[in-house]
Formats: C-alpha cells, sequence, structure tokens
C-alpha cells in the first residue's frame, strides 16, 4: 500500500479522500487542513465517506512531510494564491512525495511554464527526489487524452474544439466565481481571469501539448472574450445574490493557430444562471453541465461527457473526474522516475480493482 496524504478539504480535496479510500493500491496516511475547525476532525466526515477512518485532520504539516508520505494529493487551492500553492508543492515534493494537482495550471505543460514556476519544483525534483503531476482543469482529460484519443479515429483533422459548458449556480466557491470569473461584478470592471494573457496563462500549455502530440507547429496563441450582463436578479443556493446588470455570463476562446486558422481551440461557456445567454451553447440534454470535444474533419465527431457526484451535481461530476485522473496515476508515479510529468507523460489506465462487487442489480 502506498501511504497517501490528502492536503485540503474543499471541493476538490472531499473527492480525492473518497479517491484514496477507494482505490486498492493506496492507503489514506494523513489529512492536512488549514481552517482550526477542521482540526481533528475524521478524513470520513471530511470526505463524507458514511463512516470514520481513524485518520484525523492536522494543521501540521511539518509532521506530516516528516513522516515521509510516499504521495500527497495537493487539493488545496492555487486560483487566488498561486505562490502558496508553488510552495507548498515544491515542500512535499523536496520531502520525497510524488505529487498530483490540479492547482498550479502554468506546469500543466511544464516544458512551456514560465520558469519562475518551473525552476523551483525541478530543484526540489533533483533534491529530494519526489516527483509532480500536475493536471485537473476543466477536468484536465478533457483538454489533452481525451481530444486526442477521438484524433486518432479520424481520417482527416480540420480542428478540434474542447468545451466546457457550465451553470455555476450550484458551484460552491465564490473566490473564484465572483472575483477571479467575475460573475456578479459590474461588466466595466475585468475580472482576473479574463485579463489579456491570463487564459493562455491557464490553458495555454493544454494547446501546447496538444499540438506537440499532433505534430504541428503553431503560429501563435490567440485569446477571444465575450461577456453578457444577467437580465434580471437571481439568487443562487450555495452563493446568494447576483444583481441584475452584472455580469451573469462569459464566453471565451484560447486558439491555438496553426497556418493562420484557430485549429486547437479551448472553449469555455459559464454562466450564473441558464437564463443568461440563451443563444449560447448548452449541454445537450439541457443540464447544468458539460464537457464536449469536437473533431471538424471526416468524419465529424462530437463527444458529450456529462459528470455528475453527490445528489447530480456536475460541477462535483467534473471536480472527481479530474480527481480520479489525478488519484489514479499515483501508483504508476510511483514506480516512474522522479521528475516533472504531464498528461501526455502518464497514461489513462483502467480501473483495475475498482469495480464495485457489491450492491448491483441483479440481472
Amino acid at each position: 500500500m502506498i501511504p497517501t496524504v490528502v492536503w485540503g478539504t474543499g471541493n476538490v480535496g472531499r473527492l480525492a479522500i473518497r479517491a484514496v479510500a477507494a482505490h486498492p493500491a493506496l492507503e489514506l496516511a494523513a489529512v492536512i487542513v488549514h481552517h482550526p475547525d477542521k482540526v481533528g476532525l475524521d478524513a470520513g466526515r471530511l470526505g463524507e465517506l458514511g463512516h470514520d477512518t481513524g485518520v484525523v485532520a492536522t494543521d501540521d504539516v511539518e509532521a506530516v512531510l516528516a513522516a515521509r508520505p510516499r504521495a500527497v494529493v495537493y487539493a488545496a487551492t492555487g486560483d487566488i494564491r498561486p505562490d502558496g500553492a508553488l510552495a507548498d508543492i515544491t515542500r512535499a515534493v523536496r520531502a520525497g512525495a510524488v505529487v498530483v494537482s490540479p492547482a498550479l495550471y502554468p506546469l500543466y505543460d511544464h516544458r512551456s511554464a514560465p520558469p519562475e514556476f518551473r525552476d523551483p519544483v525541478a530543484a526540489a525534483v533533483a533534491e529530494g527526489g519526489g516527483s509532480l503531476f500536475a493536471s485537473g482543469v476543466d477536468p484536465g482529460w478533457g483538454n489533452d487524452v481525451l481530444p486526442l484519443l477521438l484524433s486518432g479515429l479520424g481520417t482527416r483533422i480540420d480542428a478540434i474544439r474542447c468545451q466546457e459548458i457550465f451553470d455555476y449556480s450550484t458551484y460552491d466557491q465564490p473566490d473564484s466565481v465572483r472575483d477571479l470569473v467575475g460573475m456578479g461584478q459590474p461588466l466595466d470592471r475585468l475580472p482576473m481571469m479574463l485579463a489579456p494573457s491570463v487564459p493562455t496563462l491557464v490553458w495555454g500549455g493544454q494547446i501546447r501539448m496538444m499540438a506537440r502530440a499532433l505534430g504541428v507547429e503553431l503560429d501563435e496563441i490567440r485569446e477571444t472574450v465575450d461577456r453578457r450582463p444577467l437580465e434580471r436578479t437571481v439568487t443562487t443556493r450555495t452563493m446568494g445574490v447576483f444583481e441584475a446588470g452584472t455580469q451573469g455570463a462569459v464566453r471565451f476562446e484560447v486558439q491555438g493557430i496553426v497556418d493562420g486558422e484557430p485549429r486547437l481551440v479551448i472553449e469555455h461557456v459559464t454562466r450564473i444562471h441558464g437564463s443568461c445567454a440563451p443563444d449560447w451553447p448548452v449541454p445537450p440534454d439541457g443540464g447544468d453541465g458539460a464537457h464536449r470535444v469536437i473533431i471538424e474533419g471526416r468524419p465529424h465527431i462530437e463527444v458529450t461527457v456529462e459528470a455528475a457526484d453527490e445528489g447530480g451535481n456536475r460541477s462535483a461530476g467534473g471536480n472527481a473526474t479530474a480527481v480520479g485522473r489525478l488519484v489514479g496515476a499515483i501508483d504508476w508515479l510511483v514506480e516512474a522516475p522522479p521528475g516533472l510529468y504531464d498528461a501526455l507523460d502518464v497514461p489513462l489506465r483502467p480501473a483495475v480493482g475498482r469495480l464495485a462487487r457489491t450492491g448491483r442489480k441483479q440481472p
């Protein structure tokens, strides 16, 4: 069994606890929390497992890493604290751990990452012998392994479009939704996530990975952004009131330009309420979220993934699939040499040992 730490117990961390507990090769060794109210709580409660695990949460990072865990799922946010997330992750890598995390977007493609992100991790790998695999934004596989797998089914590829379409009214992360993305903010205020070059910082690495895998040279990466106001005030279950006239929907693209045309595109269509921007793309079933890959060419291929968790919540489902990809890679990474890894390095493998054997319906 591989002793594994879950660091952070928010929207991603509670799913990570469940994923580690379900993996036959992993053993939950510790849970690190920041909020003092969570210290001492059993991991089973924090991960909503329905039973205690005997592992209680701690905020003593030094003690946890001193025990030399073999793996760490770093689930704390990096959206609004990238420097803090980088410091935490390098600390775990320097302690010799395999680290998997969605927190550091620039390291999704470490080959093109800015030196201020890549160099500290590379130094920690050299010093401590750990590893890092960063992936998971919307939800990682939707912009790398899935479109590349589907491209292999075509005879001619004209363009690849990866879409995330989501209604965030059920997403309980106000710092990201209100401040980073700008939902509920005046349209004359440009939120951080939509500022020029920021979408490329977050999603450009995945564009570059697709180009590298397909053997094409990028002319450049471009961005487009469109925003719409709410026509009426709405109240969400998790994040409260969003006023009429404020930003209610945003649509942007990160475009990989090949031979002067946008050939590799990552598109986001995000709403705070389904009534906003009804003419923009929606999930095929009309639900609150989906991930789509569209391969233009011969043949034309479209695949839609609708994942749900925690009572049918699709934002939780998207997070769960991202976590599943990361946690499912740990045992492979433990056997691999120390280093920085991306989604093209780490194979997507069958869920060996995780097929449920109880509670199945009889034929």
